[in-house]
């Protein structure tokens, strides 16, 4: 119920989202990534969806699946030689990536790894990143969102008073 009152005020008085996820979606992502971590190692995974007046995530490809061994070190490392499989599913499903999340042992600011290497070096790419291996708070306002600004320069918009990610019903 709550949930629906902040949707419904931000609909009134603020300015929309950027990048949505219905909460079913953003939750069983969060579980898996969580179970991959096994409370450990890094995870992650590409967010895809469609883009209009926002961006709306409607599936996790996560990065292990993509490239197996992107996982074996500790932290994220993607062969880009491997990322063809995604790019035939995006284009098989009409799907793009619009976001990127992965997690962190602690808090959910960016390493300098993480803003040197990008995982989609796009201007105005979202990285979502979650704190405590997605053990704890995995919900806008609790968590990171950068926005990436070209030149490994980013914006942190975790704590902007309107976040630009929502999950929750949205209106189309």
């Amino acid at each position: 119920m709550a949930s629906l009152i902040s949707t419904l005020a931000r609909i009134a008085f603020g300015p929309p989202p950027e990048l949505v996820c219905r909460s079913n979606v953003w939750h069983a992502g969060v579980a898996e990534l969580r179970r991959r971590t096994r409370g450990e190692r890094e995870a992650g995974a590409f967010l895809l969806g469609r883009q209009g007046k926002w961006r709306v995530i409607e599936e996790f490809v996560f990065y292990d699946d993509v490239d197996p061994l992107s996982l074996a070190t500790g932290i994220v490392v993607i062969d880009g030689r491997r990322l063809g499989a995604l790019w035939a599913h995006c284009r098989a499903t009409g799907l793009k990536v619009v976001a990127d999340v992965h997690v962190h042992p602690g808090g959910y600011g960016q390493s300098k790894s993480d803003q040197a290497n990008p995982i989609i070096a796009e201007v105005g790419h979202i990285a979502v990143i979650l704190p405590d291996f997605a053990g704890r708070a995995t919900d806008p306002g609790a968590i990171g969102v950068h926005q990436y600004l070209g030149n490994k320069r980013w914006r942190d918009r975790s704590r902007e008073r309107r976040n630009p990610f929502h999950v929750g019903w949205w209106p189309r």
